[in-house]
C-alpha cells in the first residue's frame, strides 16, 4: 500500500526557513506529479508547489522566489525547502503524489508549520 509520510515541520520567526521532507514507501517514479499543498484552518487546501517527473516546477505566485521544491529519486524523497517565511505561510503542509496509472492521488499526514514572532 502506498504512504507519503511528511516531516520537518516547526515553529518558525518570520524571515526564518524550513525544510520539509516527504518519504514514499514506494518509488516516486511511479508518480506522475509529486507536489506540496497546505491547508490553513477554515479554509481550502491550496497547491504550494509541484514537480514532474521531467523535473518541471509549478508554484503558487505567493511562494514564487522563496520556495524550491526538489526531489532525491534515489532516496525515494521530495523536498520543500521554504525561505523567507511569512506569518502568512502558517498552515498544515501535506505531500501529494498522482499516479502515472489509474490517476490516483495519494496524501500524507501532513506537517505542521507556525510563522510567528
Amino acid at each position: 500500500q502506498v504512504q507519503l509520510v511528511e516531516s520537518g515541520g516547526g515553529l518558525v520567526q518570520p524571515g526564518g526557513s524550513l525544510r520539509l521532507s516527504c518519504a514514499a514507501s514506494g518509488s516516486i517514479f511511479s508518480f506522475a506529479t509529486m507536489g506540496w499543498y497546505r491547508q490553513a484552518p477554515g479554509e481550502q487546501r491550496e497547491l504550494v508547489a509541484s514537480i514532474s517527473n521531467g523535473g518541471s516546477t509549478n508554484y503558487a505566485d505567493s511562494v514564487e522566489g522563496r520556495f524550491t521544491i526538489s526531489r532525491d529519486n534515489a532516496r525515494n524523497m521530495v523536498y520543500l525547502q521554504m525561505n523567507s517565511l511569512k506569518p502568512e505561510d502558517t498552515a498544515v503542509y501535506y505531500c501529494n503524489g498522482k499516479k502515472i496509472f489509474g490517476g490516483l492521488n495519494y496524501w500524507g499526514q501532513g506537517t505542521q508549520v507556525t510563522v510567528s514572532s
